[in-house]
């Protein structure tokens, strides 16, 4: 109909032809949205119906054979309804991820490839995992599921890369994903989750936290507890066991996205967690951080590295680098291990109220107008942390050691030393420090952030008065008003306030060519701080370069 109304030699007929859309214009239409969908939908995903391996192109062509596209086209003849092909799109598209631990010899890529289908795999306990799968996917109504066993081509690398990297949107992403529990026993128990192998896993973190819908199955392929709800992160008792588990808050594990947790806290989360291959403790974490680092199987504990690497050098998070243990071969002020993240790091209690009132009266008594500004404009002139060539480039407070002793006979790991505005400080290694030849040792206050608080920063210019809030006459003491105005003195003060708090110092020692290397103490290294007799001489901001 639409080409004899574009055929017509009357004008006013050829002008109704605006008021209908061809099938080809709709195709576009459903075109478009498909490929806006399939972007974000993994590469490969098993067809529930036949149990074929699926890339994006088949699934788009098994879609336009099917009575829902047809429907689509023939429908629309006046407009283009993209909220509802949207809908019949999002729906057919949608698919099921699986979470597991991986029990040995689990069918590959290649596997099913082979004979056609997943129904064909020989019948084994792990091959009779994977059709379960996909059996459950298929009774709540979704037509595409997707196993990390056979639905990724391991044989080629780069696809491998694509896939581990953009696993975290999937799992995000998905309809639903299913979690399987293969040693929980039925019927499961209060407490079975908490304490199943699943949990223990590196890569089951971020299946646990993207995904919006999850439903959890005991080794029967029941519901776990028996809850059948529409989603086990809506379930109360289910959730009490994963806030138990991770220790962070209920709303946070429901509607998690990157952002909600700190540096800190997504270390935390993975430190108990392991992995077969070394490499996936890193590779596992690249959702959940929003890495860019490429996967590379091959370089084992430099995985590691690489990605706590570009966590410092992306954020500036110098939390990173409080940990005590063994140290990487990748760079001296990384730990060998994301265990240590279980640590809890020493953290000052905050300064505020009447103690940091006091604090400020000790200080302005103390230090001159003008070595105040000396020692914040030191601080606050130093550059951000970064990385570059393994070489971790550290702003930081140094005190040099003074000198170096085994105090105890006996003791071979505990030393004592005199530093430079502390004093004695003691801490335990298993490093050799008293070699013959001389070395220069260094503790370092790297928590400049800390120390900045939350004005993130004051500076001065030459001229002490210029500016009207740094009229520091006319700066009443903060007892003598009820609310007094916070001035860049003030402000200045407070932070020196801060730079007098106990710390976690980190021990370096000098290499021959002028940088440094960290010394593995077996804990944390807290000294008492300055207190409020500091003077400009004990504050030496500079930036260290360390292997």
């Amino acid at each position: 109909m639409l080409q004899v109304i574009e055929r017509s030699n009357d004008p006013q007929v050829r002008q109704l032809r605006k008021n209908y859309v061809s099938p080809s214009e709709t195709i576009a239409a459903i075109d478009l949205i498909i490929h806006e969908i399939l972007k974000d939908c993994p590469f490969v995903a098993i067809n529930v119906a036949t149990g074929c391996l699926c890339d994006r192109s088949e699934r788009i062509r098994i879609f336009k054979a099917g009575p829902s596209f047809k429907a689509l086209v023939s429908s629309m003849t006046t407009e283009v309804d993209n909220e509802r092909i949207l809908r019949v799109v999002t729906i057919f598209f949608g698919y099921v991820m699986f979470s597991h631990a991986w029990q040995g010899n689990e069918p590959s890529f290649q596997d099913v490839n082979v004979v056609k289908s997943v129904w064909n795999l020989p019948d084994t306990p792990l091959h009779k995992k994977l059709r379960n799968f996909c059996q459950e996917t298929r009774r709540l109504g979704h037509n595409w599921a997707w196993c990390d066993t056979c639905c990724i081509d391991k044989s080629t690398s780069s696809i491998l890369n694509q896939s581990l990297t953009s696993m975290y949107q999937w799992y995000a992403g998905s309809a639903a994903t299913i979690v399987f529990l293969a040693g929980v026993a039925h019927p499961s128990k209060p407490g079975d989750l908490l304490r199943s192998l699943w949990m223990t896993r590196a890569w089951t973190l971020q299946e646990l936290l993207s995904p919006k819908v999850i439903f959890f199955y005991d080794s029967e392929w029941k519901p776990y507890l028996g809850n059948t709800g529409s989603n086990h992160k809506e379930s109360p008792e289910i959730m009490q066991e994963l806030v138990d588990a991770t220790n962070i808050p209920h709303g946070t594990i429901f509607t998690f996205t990157p952002d909600d947790l700190g540096v800190r806290e997504k270390l935390r989360l993975a430190s108990t967690r392991n992995a077969t291959v070394e490499e996936d403790v890193a590779y596992s974490l690249i959702g959940i951080f929003k890495s860019d680092i490429r996967p590379h199987y091959g370089e084992r504990a430099d995985a590691l590295g690489h990605l706590l690497e570009e966590i410092v050098a992306r954020s500036g998070e110098v939390t990173v680098l409080a940990w005590s243990g063994k140290p990487s071969s990748y760079n001296s002020c990384l730990p060998a291990s994301i265990s240590v993240y279980n640590q809890t790091p020493h953290s000052p209690p905050l300064i505020e109220g009447k103690e940091m009132e006091r604090c400020i009266n000790e200080l302005r008594e103390k230090l001159p107008k003008q070595e105040v500004r000396s020692i914040c404009n030191k601080i606050n002139r130093l550059s951000s942390v970064r990385f570059a060539a393994r070489r971790l480039h550290l702003p930081c407070i140094i005190f040099p050691v003074k000198s170096l002793e085994k105090p105890y006979e006996g003791n071979e790991k505990l030393y004592r030393t005199r530093v430079s505005g502390l004093g004695q400080v003691e801490f335990t290694t298993t490093d050799d420090l008293l070699r013959n030849e001389p070395r220069k040792f260094v503790f370092a206050h790297p928590w400049i952030r800390y120390i900045r608080g939350p004005s993130s920063g004051v500076a001065w210019g030459d001229d002490l008065e210029s500016d009207t809030d740094t009229d520091f006459d006319g700066v009443a003491p903060s007892h003598a008003v009820s609310a007094p105005r916070i001035d860049n003195y003030t402000r200045a003060l407070e932070m020196i306030a801060r730079l007098g708090q106990p710390f976690n110092a980190l021990l370096l020692v000098q290499q021959p060519n002028g940088e440094y290397k960290r010394v593995a103490a077996e804990n944390e290294i807290v000294v008492s701080g300055l207190g409020t007799n500091i003077a400009p001489k004990n504050v030496r901001a500079t930036v260290l370069e360390i292997l």
